[in-house]
């Protein structure tokens, strides 16, 4: 009997699913010789809050994974290589009626994919600035917040949510929309707003890594299947990124309980083959995984220095 084709019954490709990160990462620092796996944050049962009041009253902020630009820090443009020197190890708040140049060199978003052009892609304030404008939302809050991007969920869980989540009161906010933008930043974020959410504070992960999204349970997730660096929508397309920002904000306001995922309608191209890219050991050579490592180790060092200064 012969086998149906894909084309026939207009099958998708296997690779065009949601990148499995988790899995990609286990397999990328074992081949680059870290033998011990990575234990990623997992719940199966998430807090909810629901809004207090409508968004139309509602006192929004932003959560960002993403750093001040330093120019003492070394090269943070478009493009740049993965810059340990740009990392932020506390959290920090910035003023949402000034502008603001936040960048995503210090961590690891798709570099072949992305080229980091538009912050727009990663900062949504823009965006939450003009939905404040129309009577989408009440208004927003006077800061929005930084997280640092921490590997260690204990430090992320007793020190950083507690810091942002006292920041989020003094400022009197009512809901929160969280922008991860490398693996490890969306399981930040994830606990992040598990932090708020078990303290009152209605929260949306706007992202890209479904599966570190999912295993971490969040409130409310808006997945956006596109390279990670773009959590906010593409670059230099505002339709795009002023679409993704109302996707979240109907995820904030219709979710009714706790796990609740959006996936956008949007996708990144017609071809999916971009997804086979990012830290695919099967697509790099011996030579490639020895020179990251190397990289690596160098990166992990001035990281190191620049934690304990």
């Amino acid at each position: 009997m012969p086998v149906p084709q894909d084309d026939e019954f207009g099958f998708a490709p296997d690779h065009d699913a949601p990148i499995p990160y988790m899995q990609r990462t286990r397999d990328y620092y074992t081949a680059i010789g870290y033998t011990t796996p990575y234990r990623w944050a997992h719940y199966t049962d998430a807090p909810f809050q629901p809004l207090k009041k409508p968004l139309s009253q509602s006192r929004v902020t932003i959560i960002s994974t993403a750093a001040p630009y330093d120019p003492a820090k070394g090269d943070q443009g478009p493009g740049a290589a993965y810059n340990g020197s740009a990392k932020f190890y506390t959290v920090y708040d910035g003023d949402t009626s000034a502008q603001h140049d936040l960048r995503i060199s210090h961590i690891g978003y798709d570099r072949k994919h992305t080229t980091a052009t538009d912050c727009g892609t990663w900062f949504p304030l823009p965006q939450l600035i003009k939905a404040q404008a129309r009577g989408r939302i009440g208004e927003v809050a006077p800061r929005f917040f930084g997280a640092p991007t921490n590997r260690s969920h204990r430090v992320t869980i007793d020190t950083d949510a507690p810091d942002i989540l006292a920041r989020c009161r003094a400022d009197k906010v009512d809901a929160a929309v969280l922008v991860p933008n490398c693996p490890v930043c969306h399981q930040t974020t994830a606990l992040v707003a598990r932090h708020l959410e078990a303290n009152g504070i209605p929260t949306v992960v706007m992202g890209c890594a479904k599966d570190i999204v999912e295993h971490a349970a969040v409130p409310r997730f808006l997945f956006s299947d596109f390279p990670l660096g773009n959590s906010a929508g593409k670059p230099h397309d505002v339709a795009s990124q002023e679409l993704t920002l109302e996707l979240a904000l109907r995820v904030l306001e219709s979710a009714a309980g706790a796990r609740t995922t959006m996936q956008s309608p949007l996708r990144w191209s017609e071809d999916a083959s971009w997804k086979l890219d990012y830290n695919n050991v099967a697509q790099l050579s011996a030579e490639e995984l020895a020179r990251r490592r190397a990289e690596f180790d160098r990166q992990k060092e001035i990281a190191r220095g620049n934690r304990a200064a």
